[in-house]
């Protein structure tokens, strides 16, 4: 064995850097607070990154099955004129594919299982030492030669070490409805598709994910009356007229909202601990590359500890020097795709205009999604 490693969270993040290492020779233990190892939320979106990594641990087709392949992700405004868009499927210009998050998180699970990752359920870890420490809530401690902590955006270990530069809260509430996929709802022409609108300071993202299930975002302004605990059509259709449909599906539906965060830190790793996923570089879900990053980021953290040179300290801030630059440009673009709900609409209207026609434009917003993650192969569409 390579050493010994502690993972402290048992989302997308840890799991990933739990097969990830496994699979390269660590003897890796993980530690999940929850009973169980389960999704939070509803669907996924997966691109290149995810899905190279997803290959790489073996478990591609299982965390696919039944997936759906959009032909086009378009942006439209209150008029619903679409805006921009981006042609999407097996390879043009990127693949994307949407799909639950419990069939991903199960996907990550086998593969942890398959590796030999020795998994503990009711653990919370609450507080990481650079010494390689790890200190939980019952009173117990284990302590390994690395600890990964991807424990989630509020992340008690995270902070008491110190590491938090910024968590800027955006002033935007999301929640997330999954309901079976009825006909209908959408014109036959658009209803395979992925389709963001915005109206007002509101927006509303529209995503099949299988033949039976269809995702449903909503974002409203924090303090805004639709931010409610159960849905109210006439509040969403008063901005979204054509979504009427939809909104009557979803009367009473039961919505759990949190504000969308930016969260920076002064360095990802003290000592031998690394922080990753929305504990490290939450975003908001505009590029649909929170998961991405955090799988692309745990999938280089396996390679760098791996086969980098000098003592675990070392190998963390190359990872860090190689990873950073591309998960906070994901960051903040995101981000400022975010801040354009905060124009008047004839202001956006124009100016998401501009951009969808320049290719400039597509190119950037596809970066990470398009990025091969270190150490691994890239994703091949013929693999789908």
């Amino acid at each position: 064995m390579l050493g010994s490693a502690s993972i402290v969270g048992g989302g997308i993040g840890g799991l990933t850097a739990a097969a990830s290492l496994a699979k390269r020779g660590w003897s890796v233990t993980l530690y999940e607070r929850q009973s169980t190892l389960r999704a939070h939320g509803s669907g996924i979106y997966l691109w290149n990154n995810g899905l190279a990594v997803l290959a790489d641990l073996g478990v591609l087709d299982e965390a696919i099955e039944c997936a759906h392949y959009g032909p086009v992700i378009e942006t439209r405004n209150a008029a619903d004129e679409v805006m921009a868009s981006v042609q999407t499927g097996r390879g043009r210009p990127a693949t994307v594919l949407t799909a639950t998050r419990s069939r991903l998180i199960d996907a990550l699970a086998r593969a942890c299982q398959d590796l030999g990752v020795d998994v503990r359920t009711d653990m919370e870890g609450v507080s990481a030492h650079p010494d390689g420490s790890v200190s939980f809530a019952e009173g117990t401690e284990a302590t390994a030669d690395l600890v990964v902590v991807a424990d989630g955006v509020n992340s008690r270990i995270r902070d008491g070490l110190a590491l938090t530069k910024s968590r800027i809260g955006l002033g935007q509430m999301g929640a997330r409805a999954l309901i079976p996929r009825t006909r209908g709802l959408l014109p036959d022409a658009d209803e395979p598709k992925y389709i963001e609108w915005m109206a007002g300071r509101r927006f509303v993202l529209w995503t099949p994910i299988s033949d039976a299930s269809l995702y449903i975002s909503l974002v409203s302004p924090k303090g805004h009356p639709s931010v409610a605990p159960r849905l109210d059509p006439v509040v969403w259709t008063d901005d979204f007229p054509q979504l009427a449909g939809l909104f009557a599906e979803l009367d009473g539906y039961e919505l759990h909202w949190a504000e969308f965060e930016h969260i920076t830190l002064e360095r990802w790793s003290a000592g031998r601990v690394a922080v990753l996923g929305d504990a490290a570089h939450a975003q908001p879900p505009y590029l649909g590359q929170g998961g991405g990053c955090a799988m692309m980021n745990a999938a280089g953290l396996a390679h760098a500890v791996t086969v980098g040179g000098g003592g675990i300290p070392d190998r963390l801030r190359l990872w860090e020097e190689t990873e950073r630059p591309l998960i906070e440009y994901t960051q903040n673009f995101s981000t400022g795709v975010a801040q354009l709900n905060d124009l008047p609409e004839s202001v956006r209207t124009t100016f998401l205009g501009a951009l969808g026609a320049s290719a400039d434009f597509g190119r950037n917003r596809l970066r990470a999604a398009m990025t091969t993650p270190t150490g691994i192969a890239p994703f091949r569409p013929a693999a789908v």
